[in-house]
């Protein structure tokens, strides 16, 4: 620990000489009796300073948190000597808030009585989030010097988005030959009725239909949709975040972003992610309990990172994008880059559906004519590419940040029934 004087030795030690000094110059005893207990306190605390030394530990009930919880957090100190007064310190991460709203202790450490304090830390947003040292104040008996240093380990904390309940999300066109949820527009064996045709020599006895077999005189068959699982890749815009009062888009595209992936990963799909920003991530498409956790992770880790490089779809590895995958892009839509890759998706045929985090929610429009004109021209912008898409047969929702995802993600499945062929 470091130490510092504070202005009380100076104060006591300038008291003291200016009494001596008097004493010499008026040649009377007077200002010497009365400067002597302010040399005899300054000698006293230089004789006897001595530096703590304070060893510390933290303990923290959980390392993994869903935005909202909240977390305990243990410091122990245990110090060789007595310390009249300590101060003890833990600076809040500007994500995460302290129970009480104070994050300062003060205390009296007894030498080798280990003291144990503890604080509540609140998760306000999702993310990695490192907990620094905690910062030590203490003052000698006097209070002429102050130590001060940071103890202890630092700790990292993983805070997961709270995940929204979906019933039902954006359909894939196509499905691949693996068994799933998800119903295929092929004919097979299945739970879902599809057609009746007439039967034929090789089909199995228990898909007769008896009611049309008994009305026409000939056996008929019934055919059924087949069960089989997709390939769903979340496409997440990292190029922009609009914020207002500590809030910002990207956070709702994280959540939004977790919530389908859990959701379609419990219908037995395989979900994989692509962070297309400054900094391009990639997640490959796979399937059961674990890929949930890579997915989030790797979400959590999600920031935007400034930079004027034209990135094109090039970028992504191929693999990342297997054929007949649904991309489920999480956008602002204000970036051309994003714009551009996304069209260029679709024009590569893949099966692409937007879902627009709508940005108005954070861009307050200015008091002069001239913003609001600027205000409504951008809305005219905005619908234009809205159009563009709409006009290539992609599905795009638009989802106001606070709103419930899922009756966004039904509007998409709505629009699906009108523009290709979906299930149920």
């Amino acid at each position: 620990m470091t130490f510092t004087v504070s202005s009380k030795l100076a104060s006591y030690a300038a008291l003291g000489a200016a009494g001596l000094l008097l004493a010499l110059a008026w040649g009377r005893p007077e200002p010497a009796v009365l400067g002597l207990p302010f040399i005899v306190a300054t000698l006293t605390g230089l004789a006897l300073v001595e530096r703590p030394i304070v060893q510390a530990s933290t303990a923290l009930d959980r390392d993994r948190l869903l935005e909202g919880e909240d977390v305990h957090l243990t410091v122990t100190l245990l110090s060789t000597g007595d310390i009249p007064w300590l101060q003890v310190a833990w600076p809040v991460p500007p994500t995460m808030s302290a129970s009480g709203g104070s994050d300062i202790l003060g205390l009296r450490l007894l030498a080798d009585r280990p003291e144990t304090i503890e604080t509540v830390l609140t998760a306000n947003r999702w993310g990695v989030v490192p907990l620094s040292q905690p910062l030590l104040r203490a003052h000698d008996g006097l209070g002429f010097f102050r130590f001060e240093g940071s103890v202890g380990e630092r700790r990292l904390l993983r805070i997961y988005p709270r995940p929204e309940t979906l019933r039902r999300a954006l359909a894939a066109a196509e499905t691949q030959i693996f068994s799933g949820n998800e119903l295929s527009r092929a004919r097979g064996d299945g739970i879902e009725f599809a057609d009746i045709r007439p039967y034929v020599t090789g089909d199995r006895p228990r898909h007769i239909n008896w009611r049309m077999s008994s009305r026409t005189g000939q056996l008929h068959i019934n055919q059924m949709h087949p069960e089989r699982n997709t390939d769903v890749v979340i496409f997440l815009d990292l190029f922009n975040d609009v914020r207002s009062g500590g809030r910002g888009t990207l956070d709702y595209a994280v959540r939004a972003a977790a919530s389908m992936a859990e959701h379609y990963l419990a219908r037995r799909d395989r979900v994989g992610v692509i962070g297309f920003g400054g900094v391009l991530r990639w997640l490959m498409p796979a399937m059961g309990s674990t890929q949930i956790y890579r997915i989030v992770d790797a979400l959590i880790d999600s920031e935007v990172i400034l930079t004027h490089f034209w990135r094109g779809i090039d970028v992504i590895p191929p693999r990342t994008l297997p054929p007949k995958s649904l991309v489920v892009a999480l956008t602002t839509l204000l970036d051309e880059r994003v714009i551009d890759a996304l069209l260029d998706l679709r024009a590569r045929g893949f099966d692409l559906a937007v879902v627009e985090v709508m940005a108005e929610e954070f861009a307050v429009p200015g008091s002069h004519e001239a913003a609001q004109l600027a205000h409504r021209l951008w809305h005219m912008d905005r619908a234009a590419t809205r159009l563009r898409y709409r006009r290539l047969g992609v599905p795009i929702v638009q989802w106001r940040p606070g709103d419930p995802l899922g009756p966004a993600l039904a509007e998409g499945r709505q629009y699906d029934r009108w523009n290709r062929w979906l299930p149920g």
